[in-house]
């Protein structure tokens, strides 16, 4: 049981991120001092949009530099905080070196920012966003799993570092994050383990998300002919970001917390969109067969490799959510609210236009 005092500054690293945003302004909004550590605290093309949302709030942010790669960096931002989330973490799959460009930060980011909550003396809860990519690899594992769905007893056992090395990271750092926390009594540890985002940014031009770069693909017309039904889960941004914020302050809060709305697939994402934009963006209508993607995946998407599509095409998605809604309460909004409100962005912003 830890009890936050919320009189007290709560300490966010990256808070300019996609999902971090969402929950620096749902602190924000609940008259919470919130330490913001960013790369570059000059850069306001990446933070403008966290001050505005402070500009309209009951709280107050303040700015730090942090940098994963750099021990000691969070030290100024955490101290007087009690709680502190650590969100910063590389998203992307098209790396050449992995080594360097996923593992190294996610392991060393989250070692240094544990490390240093032990410090100030002051913090007694450390949430991390981890991922349900800690969790599995490929749809093929919920099915593997025991009573055929992933609960928050599941690590993934199946990606490497030359196989879905993102995975891989997300795996390893939050071994690292359990290692850490077990090393010490001062703080408790909750990790977030959210499936695949979805949702407005609060910055969409300075949010490189492989979630934005799917909604262009479903929309912009590379899915026109037919979507594969890669089984995936879906959740709201501003539910993941509700999710962190419940995490922090509901004194029971322990352990993981598998971070899912909806058992969805590729196909079911851009077929939700089309009673609304269907006449003006080439969405998908149908599923792309497993043998053609077999045939064409691995030319046209290095990611979609023969092993990828047999582990995920047609294969169906299942995450048991019990845990976060009993004790967390939460719940979820629904798929077409979600998909509706990120395309819309995309829209708005001139990311997509449509097809005349």
């Amino acid at each position: 049981m830890t009890q936050i005092d919320k009189s007290k500054p709560v300490m966010v690293t990256g808070a300019n991120g996609y999902v971090a945003s969402w929950l620096v302004q749902r602190l924000l909004d609940e008259g919470l001092t919130v330490h913001a550590a960013v790369r570059n605290p000059d850069n306001e093309a990446k933070i403008s949009h966290l001050k505005e949302a402070a500009a309209k709030s009951k709280g107050e942010i303040k700015f730090f530099k942090g940098d994963l790669l750099t021990p000691g960096s969070y030290k100024e931002a955490m101290v007087g905080c009690e709680l502190v989330y650590h969100t910063a973490s590389p998203f992307t799959v098209d790396v050449k070196d992995p080594q360097k460009e996923l593992i190294e930060p996610a392991v060393h980011g989250t070692e240094n920012v544990l490390n240093t909550a032990k410090e100030p003396g002051s913090v007694k809860r450390v949430v991390v966003t981890s991922s349900c990519a800690a969790i599995y690899t490929d749809a093929i594992d919920s099915v593997n799993a025991p009573g055929g769905q992933l609960t928050e007893e599941v690590w993934n056992t199946t990606s490497s570092l030359n196989y879905q090395p993102y995975s891989y990271s997300k795996t390893l750092a939050e071994k690292k994050a359990w290692e850490i926390a077990e090393s010490q009594n001062q703080w408790d540890l909750v990790t977030i383990n959210p499936c695949m985002v979805f949702g407005p940014a609060l910055n969409p031009h300075n949010t490189t998300s492989e979630t934005i770069n799917l909604l262009k693909m479903l929309g912009g017309g590379d899915m026109k002919m037919g979507a594969p039904k890669i089984g995936t889960g879906v959740v709201d941004v501003r539910d993941v970001a509700e999710a962190h914020f419940k995490a922090g302050f509901t004194p029971e809060a322990n352990g993981r917390y598998i971070t899912a709305g909806h058992n969805s697939d590729f196909l079911e994402l851009g077929t939700v969109l089309l009673p609304k934009y269907g006449n003006e963006f080439p969405l998908p209508k149908k599923a792309l067969p497993k043998w053609l993607l077999m045939i064409i995946g691995p030319i046209t998407n290095k990611a979609f490799t023969r092993n990828f599509i047999r582990n995920n095409v047609n294969v169906p998605w299942k995450a048991d959510n019990s845990k976060i809604k009993n004790e967390l309460g939460m719940s979820f909004r629904p798929l077409k609210e979600t998909m509706e409100d990120s395309f819309q962005v995309l829209i708005d912003e001139k990311i997509l236009t449509p097809k005349k």
